[in-house]
């Protein structure tokens, strides 16, 4: 049914492609479409799906760097905070403004005005670009916003800074499809088995890991972004690097919502680390976790549960206390922190999420660690400037590959929706008008489907209830978003399984349709591969 995906896996072993990307994370998915849009002939793979791993179980958040004050990196904070506005003037659909309320307990290790100073310091560091700062006392954080507990606060202050409106998966995919749209030859769930150099070319092996047919890949150059995996991706094929990882875990928990507040909720957990609780539509998200771990293939512990509950109990005066049963969903990752040298501790006050990228210039082979989704227009910029200097042509070296589309496209769009009353078919789970949903989520792409629901109304019907997404858009999915396994749809093409209960999901009457729109004859055997994984 995946006819994209088998297309482009035939297209992969066809010709010799000016670069291999390994890895379809944050930093695969922005060197993909920044080399694509510049002339660039591309290829990605990703052993897993697009945005599979850590770049799915981030804080959802585009920050420029606050907590890195304290370790004293003022040069990556600066930077930080000019990606977060280039991100935020590019996205505006996307990446918004959002406030932190910030309450600093008593016997922290800093008094409250003093970290507020830092807060008008990094707002300097912002250029002005969002809203100001303001200190706030006790009693003026519990009159603002009653769920914060009023024992033990020595005061503290509200500042800006961004968040991604829909999840990081989304964001990530959706450089995905325009690398697709510009040429780049993209396929999920194929795995690199080893690079060799022959006659001056890479020769990759590679894998389809759904129907287990093997080829090769060939490129001049080779862009190792496997996220958590650069490490061995590099062992096997023989490269020395300069950086490594080492490894944090976070973990993230999202229950019903529990302020009304469309503010980040922010405190210092037990450990002195942030700790968040965001607003998530109808949801809310609280963590995180910080713990050195040497396997990227971390889980959720009963000690990451506790930890989290603890402290929001502790630190909000909520109805009654949050428990395990409260947990819609849970979102556990490794945060890949750069290193130079051997060895190491994943102190989060000394090492901050900055990448690095390493080049081979022999090899033409690149290693990008670390990294965060901030700063992602960078990491493409400088992966298309290393590429063009490692030989390979960029005839559109100048093009701007990232963006949504113009405000023409954008206001066609709108004044479509309108004539067609089409915030008036909004589903009342729904946490926002279709209008906004659909044009942040489908760009360019939205105005077809309103066509589609202008010739069939039925297409406008909401298909997995207690979630907001309407049959065009499950149909949309399946044509054009590489939909291999159904977690793909439930979890990162949209966040279905983020806030909706697994029974409810699995109770929906529409969930067999979408499996059948999805997945066609196997419809069937993909809902049962899902429930097979929730075991």
């Amino acid at each position: 049914m995946n006819n994209l995906r088998k297309s482009n896996i035939q297209k992969l072993p066809q010709k010799t492609f000016d670069v291999l990307i390994i890895g379809g994370g944050i930093n695969g998915a922005v060197s993909a479409a920044a080399l694509a849009a510049k002339g660039a002939k591309v290829a990605l793979i990703d052993k897993g799906d697009f945005a599979g791993f850590t770049s799915s179980n981030s804080s959802n958040l585009a920050w420029g760097g606050i907590k890195y004050l304290e370790s004293h990196e003022y040069g990556l904070v600066n930077k930080l905070c000019k990606s977060r506005n280039h991100l935020m003037r590019s996205y505006p659909s996307t990446v918004k403004e959002i406030r932190f309320f910030t309450s600093i307990q008593k016997g922290f290790r800093f008094p409250p005005l003093f970290v507020f100073m830092g807060t008008i310091v990094y707002w300097l560091m912002g250029r002005f670009f969002t809203q100001m700062p303001h200190y706030l006392t006790a009693n003026k954080i519990k009159s603002l916003e009653k769920v914060v507990k009023a024992d033990n606060l020595n005061g503290g202050f509200e500042y800006s800074d961004a968040f991604l409106h829909d999840n990081d998966a989304r964001f990530v995919f959706n450089f995905i499809r325009s690398s697709m749209s510009y040429g780049c030859i993209a396929a999920n769930y194929v795995q690199a088995n080893g690079s060799e150099k022959i006659d001056g070319e890479w020769n990759t092996k590679a894998k389809d890991v759904i129907s287990g047919e093997e080829f090769e890949i060939r490129s001049k150059i080779i862009i190792n972004s496997a996220g958590p995996f650069v490490d061995p991706m590099n062992q096997v094929n023989h490269q020395t690097t300069e950086h490594h990882h080492l490894f944090s875990k976070g973990v993230h928990l999202i229950v019903d919502k529990i302020t009304n507040s469309n503010k980040v909720l922010t405190f210092f957990a037990d450990d002195g680390r942030l700790f968040f609780v965001i607003p998530m539509g109808p949801k809310t998200c609280i963590g995180t976790t910080d713990t050195q771990v040497e396997n990227p293939h971390a889980t959720v512990t009963a000690e990451d549960r506790q930890f989290i509950l603890d402290n929001v109990n502790k630190l909000l005066d909520l109805p009654k206390d949050l428990t395990q049963a409260d947990i819609i969903a849970e979102r556990c990752g490794v945060r890949p922190l750069a290193i130079k040298g051997k060895g190491g501790v994943a102190d989060w006050v000394q090492l901050s999420r900055k990448h690095a990228v390493d080049t081979n210039k022999v090899d033409k082979y690149l290693s990008i660690f670390g990294g965060k989704l901030t700063d992602c227009i960078n990491v493409g910029d400088e992966v298309a400037g290393l590429v063009k200097e490692l030989g390979v042509m960029l005839p559109y070296a100048d093009f701007k590959w990232y963006g949504e589309p113009d405000d023409t496209v954008r206001d066609e769009f709108f004044h479509r929706a309108r004539l067609m009353d089409f915030d008036g078919l909004t589903p009342a789970t729904s946490s926002e008008p279709l209008t906004k949903r659909f044009w942040r989520r489908y760009g360019r792409n939205a105005i077809n489907m309103l066509e589609k629901i202008r010739e069939n109304p039925e297409k406008a019907e909401l298909l997995i209830e207690t979630s907001e997404y309407l049959r065009v858009e499950v149909e949309h999915a399946a044509e054009r978003e590489m939909i291999t396994k159904l977690e793909d749809f439930l979890r990162r093409r949209s966040k279905i399984s983020l806030v909706v209960r697994q029974e409810d999901i699995l109770s929906a009457p529409g969930l067999k349709e979408a499996c059948e729109i999805l997945f066609g004859d196997e419809a069937d055997a993909k809902l049962q591969e899902y429930i097979d994984t929730l075991s």
